[in-house]
């Protein structure tokens, strides 16, 4: 009795199954937006895209690693963080980030680099990501544009950011290599202020954009020479002098943060001109750890 019993259920359920499957209607696909080959969005990194600077989560990957110390680290951040405080972009301060940008990665394999920052990416930089950010350049996606980052960061890291978040690409800083291994000097300038802007140009160029259709994202007042260049400018997350500029011009304004702070407590913030690493509190909290551990200071 129980085994027709149980066979009779096995039947309604088969016959339900069947019913679903009869009655099931093909889900009518989204349609897929018009590429728009004319128009692009180029978001800056450190602090529009990301909380803190990317170079610094980079560089503190690459330390864990014991690819260099973390006492290169922290003279890396506090010369940063010194140079972010001056609050000036002359031809000194600006050579000395340049020299700093890329000298800890000098004598490395190129191919391990790009392999480590994926690694370092999926360990800290993911969940830095601001999500509202994010939904913006996907917007930008889903018409059928292009999203590029433009950032001073190596353009490795740069790619392996773009690549993580389903960006088109990367503009980003080149470093000089020879035979696969990376010298320390970098290509020309690193990739900040006005030259994101020539960036830009080249890339419209190259890919036949209408920079007046075109749109740009970023936190801070340096990049105005990029957010000029197009037609559509946004802040996001901004320093006080871009939000007022994008208040005086009418610019939209997009702020993610909680309360709305204008400095990221315990992040390292972009590092102003050099705009590679370090952070005020970063920098300060491994200054004064090394100033325990020893009798000299990091300035000597």
């Amino acid at each position: 009795m129980r085994r027709f019993w149980q066979r009779g259920k096995d039947q309604d359920h088969k016959s339900a199954g069947e019913a679903a499957a009869a009655a099931a209607a093909a889900a009518e696909p989204e349609p897929l937006p018009e590429p728009d080959p004319a128009a692009a969005a180029f978001f800056d990194v450190d602090n529009t895209m990301m909380r803190g600077a990317s170079i610094y989560y980079f560089a503190r990957g690459l330390a864990a690693r014991k690819l260099f110390t973390m006492r290169d680290l922290a003279m890396f951040a506090w010369g940063q963080t010194a140079f972010r405080l001056r609050g000036t972009e002359n031809s000194e301060h600006i050579g000395s980030a340049k020299e700093a940008a890329l000298s800890f990665v000098a004598g490395q394999d190129v191919a391990k680099i790009v392999r480590l920052s994926e690694e370092i990416y999926d360990e800290v930089m993911a969940d830095r990501i601001w999500h509202g950010t994010r939904t913006l350049a996907l917007q930008h996606l889903d018409s059928g544009q292009q999203v590029w980052l433009v950032t001073a960061t190596p353009v490795e890291v740069a790619r392996t950011i773009a690549h993580r978040l389903g960006l088109t690409g990367a503009l980003g800083t080149v470093a000089e290599t020879r035979d696969g291994v990376y010298t320390g000097r970098l290509v020309g300038n690193l990739l900040h202020g006005p030259a994101k802007a020539e960036a830009v140009r080249a890339l419209a160029h190259r890919e036949g954009l209408d920079l007046a259709r075109c749109a740009a994202y970023s936190d801070s007042i340096n990049d105005l020479p990029m957010l000029t260049v197009v037609g559509h400018p946004h802040a996001v997350n901004p320093d006080p002098e871009l939000r007022q500029h994008a208040r005086d011009q009418g610019w939209p304004i997009h702020d993610f943060r909680t309360g709305r702070k204008v400095t990221m407590i315990a992040l390292p913030a972009a590092a102003g001109a050099g705009a590679v690493a370090g952070g005020v509190v970063a920098g300060v909290a491994l200054h004064r750890h090394y100033r325990a551990r020893s009798r000299f200071s990091l300035f000597t």
